[in-house]
């Protein structure tokens, strides 16, 4: 009976592969799943007969298998394993006593039954066993190197008028290194870092909330208050030595299902100069809200600030081409330069061609009064607009952080892309110029003083998400320029004069893949830096799944998309777009150090599929639909809407293989990578509480101590960790209550300790467990 069983289990496998591996190779993929299957199916039939040549032939399906596994990936345990796993348990099951005896023969002299020969099965299993167990000791995917200790600025340009232990804006300084001059924590005593309070806000994500609610803010640090935001808006002011709550301020946002996302990154502080300390609002906090508000609140008690536009109240949606609720919002705090708030905005992806204008725009910092505005699609008008003029509608926008620098007097604009995303038919000569890169506007008028374009005519949601770092590097001619480092999705880090947008890293335009549909176009070319961080094109072998069937399955998918490479243009039959839109780099950034002129950051790598729907096929408004990364995107107005998301599998994990992230080190000076180790494990994505070191995706930053560590939490797995700065080996980390999707910070107290701060509230796109925890470690007392 048993080999009956097996008998029919080996047809099922095989007609399986044999199907499966007929379609792969009809598509021009590899032959082996349809060799395999025929091969199952013979052993079958020859189980069914008794014949022992089973036991035979099955040791060569897996010294086959194993030859070709090798040949594809070498010696990747995570690869080689969905490759093996089911040929090895049958090999196994095969070489039991249930299935050898009847297979074997009965001594005519004796009438004893003896079991089949096995030996070449059992060498062939034994094999392949010793070839996983080696396997599992093979880092293949790493790069171990070291990063440049010498300190090569002995008093680096930081930005701003920050005291070391404070962290005044997003990125700490309006240059946004993410770099903090402490070191009481370092690499010899990071071990023992322990918690030392946790602060919950009580802002929690509600059923009711949009998917896309996250928590990614970063606290700022002025005299002994944190100041923060929540999902919702809220702003909180805690005491940075005890983390109890100073003050909340709730601006009722309400709920609205027709935003896209939900979130706050952070709040903008403010000191007058001009009021005196002491006196009502002499200190501000600025609160964006996802009802397109920007508030002016007492840094003292959390009340509004009267003073401030309409009663403490500025009203974003102010000459608007359509009403913005829901559509238009700042995620991301504002800067202050000069006596102006500097402001973006958010617009929701892919809705419809109606959208909201992506205009920046500076406001007297004390008054709300409009000082600029500059708009991508009418970049020459930065004068305030005249009565009855409105913004131009749907052009490209900016949602991420802005960095300043002061004595330039410039501040640094990520820009996005033009809604339709997928789509570039129609865009206007400014609209082709001013997206995806980044501008450079004159304080102080607006204007545009330079601009450097990241993708061509792009079709992929390749805005730059990225604030840009600024800092002085130190060229082979020993000369001091002052550098932009422009992080993108694409996988590039553009190392730029940003002066005047000029590279100093080499940029060059290599060959696109064309094929766009009749209607549109691609650009022939695309720049790429001379330092990145962009992933080989994806083949058949990098397919991947639990089991050899949905990795087949994989491959097949992979064939019947359209892809020739990073830049493939959406189609109607589906494209595969990789680096997906998350980006090898997304909001969080990279920190760098200004001393020694290397950065740390966190690649990631996960493919995403687009396909275009013509309008005639779209279902009717309600079904299916999002204005995300998943799902139906309806681009209402346009003549097609996309159908896009992560590249799965049949068991909903990615179909390309791990590692999926990575953390990296890299020195700016040469543009060359040091190291780039795998980051988190798996320990949240399965069932099982699993903690394979696989190198997990992730959202969110990191941050950097003259002490030599990098903290970074932002993987999906629920930690906290931190990194040798120098060699990216993992130091310490902590288990989180939620996702780490934020970016760590860190300051000191009046007693002279060195906090580090991290947010724990999970993200909405990718799933992590939502909570509303502030957590601060510090080392033991001595």
């Amino acid at each position: 009976m048993p080999v009956t069983i097996t008998a029919v289990l080996f047809t099922l496998i095989g007609i399986a592969l044999a199907a499966g591996g007929a379609q792969l190779l009809m598509l021009g993929g590899s032959a082996y799943y349809l060799i395999t299957g025929i091969a199952f199916i013979v052993t079958a039939i020859l189980l069914f007969l008794r014949r022992a040549e089973a036991l035979w032939l099955y040791a060569l399906i897996i010294l086959g298998s194993l030859g070709w596994a090798i040949l594809e990936v070498g010696l990747d345990w995570w690869q080689l394993g969905p490759r093996g796993g089911v040929i090895i348990v049958a090999g196994m099951w095969l070489l039991t006593p249930w299935i050898r005896r009847p297979l074997g023969f009965v001594s005519p002299n004796t009438g004893h039954r003896y079991s089949a020969g096995a030996a070449p099965l059992a060498a062939s299993v034994g094999l392949a066993v010793l070839i996983a167990v080696i396997s599992m000791f093979v880092n293949s995917n790493d790069l171990s190197g070291n990063l440049p200790t010498d300190k090569i600025a002995a008093a680096p340009a930081l930005g701003g008028n920050v005291p070391p232990g404070e962290w005044h804006q997003y990125g700490r300084t309006p240059y946004g290194q993410r770099y903090s001059p402490l070191d009481q924590i370092n690499v010899q005593n990071v071990s023992d870092l322990q918690e030392v309070w946790r602060y919950q806000t009580g802002d929690v994500k509600l059923p009711e909330d949009v998917g896309e609610t996250t928590y990614q803010v970063t606290p700022l640090k002025i005299g002994n208050s944190l100041y923060l935001c929540t999902p919702h808006n809220w702003a909180i002011a805690l005491d940075a030595t005890t983390g109890k709550q100073k003050w909340k301020y709730d601006p009722n946002v309400g709920l609205n299902p027709d935003r896209q996302h939900q979130t706050c990154r952070g709040v903008t502080y403010y000191k007058d100069p001009q009021t005196a300390a002491g006196q009502p609002c002499a200190e501000r906090v600025y609160l964006p809200t996802s009802d397109a508000r920007l508030i002016a609140l007492d840094a003292a008690n959390g009340q509004v600030c009267p003073s401030f536009a309409e009663n403490g109240v500025l009203h974003l949606e102010q000459k608007m081409p359509h009403n913005p609720a829901g559509y238009y919002y700042s995620t991301s705090p504002p800067v202050i330069a000069a006596g102006k708030i500097i402001i973006g905005g958010a617009v929701n992806d892919n809705y419809s061609t109606q959208e909201q204008s992506g205009v920046i725009r500076a406001f007297d910092v004390n008054s709300g009064a409009l000082v600029w505005n500059w708009d991508s699609g009418n970049p020459t008008q930065t004068q305030p607009l005249p009565e009855g003029q409105k913004y131009t509608t749907n052009s490209p926008n900016s949602w991420s952080v802005f960095s300043v620098d002061e004595e330039l007097g410039l501040v640094y604009i990520p820009l996005g892309n033009q809604v339709p995303d997928q789509l570039g038919m129609n865009r206007s000569e400014n609209v082709e110029k001013y997206s995806a890169g980044i501008v450079a506007l004159d304080i102080n008028t607006g204007a545009d003083r330079w601009m450097r374009q990241f993708v061509h005519h792009d079709l992929w949601d390749m805005d730059v998400p990225a604030q840009p770092v600024l800092m002085n590097l130190s060229k082979p001619d020993g000369a001091m320029v002052p550098a932009l480092v422009g992080p993108t999705k694409q996988g590039d880090i553009y190392v730029l004069d940003r002066r005047n947008g000029e590279p100093i890293l080499p940029v060059t335009e290599q060959p696109a893949p064309g094929g766009a549909i009749p209607e549109d176009r691609t650009a022939p070319t695309q720049p790429i830096s001379a330092l990145n961080f962009r992933p080989p094109t994806l083949q058949g072998k990098d397919m991947w799944g639990v089991t050899m069937f949905d990795q087949m399955v994989c491959r097949i998918r992979l064939k019947q998309l359209k892809y020739d490479g990073q830049y493939t243009p959406p189609s109607l039959q589906g494209t595969l777009v990789y680096p997906g839109n998350f980006g090898t780099f997304n909001w969080g950034s990279v920190a760098v150090d200004p001393e020694r002129m290397v950065m740390f950051g966190m690649p990631t790598y996960l493919a995403f599929t687009s396909q275009l729907v013509p309008r005639s096929e779209v279902p009717p408004k309600g079904q299916d639909e999002k204005g995300s990364e998943q799902g139906l995107n309806r681009n209402d107005g346009a003549p097609y809407a996309v159908r896009m998301g992560p590249f799965l599998g049949p068991l909903g994990i990615p179909c390309q293989a791990p590692p999926w992230g990575y953390v990296a080190g890299a020195d700016l000076r040469t543009g060359k990578t040091a190291y780039k180790h795998k980051n988190g494990t798996v320990y949240d994505m399965t069932p099982l509480p699993l903690p394979f070191k696989v190198g997990v995706p992730g959202i969110g930053g990191p941050m950097i101590t003259k002490g030599g560590i990098a903290f970074l939490g932002a993987a999906v797995d629920n930690y906290l960790r931190a990194y040798n700065l120098t060699t990216g080996e993992q130091l310490w980390e902590a288990r989180l209550p939620a996702g780490g999707q934020a970016t760590p910070m860190t300051y000191s107290v009046d007693d002279g300790r060195q906090f580090v701060v991290m947010v724990a509230g999970g993200h909405g796109s990718i799933g992590t467990k939502p909570g509303d925890y502030v957590i601060a470690y510090s080392l033991p007392r001595r």
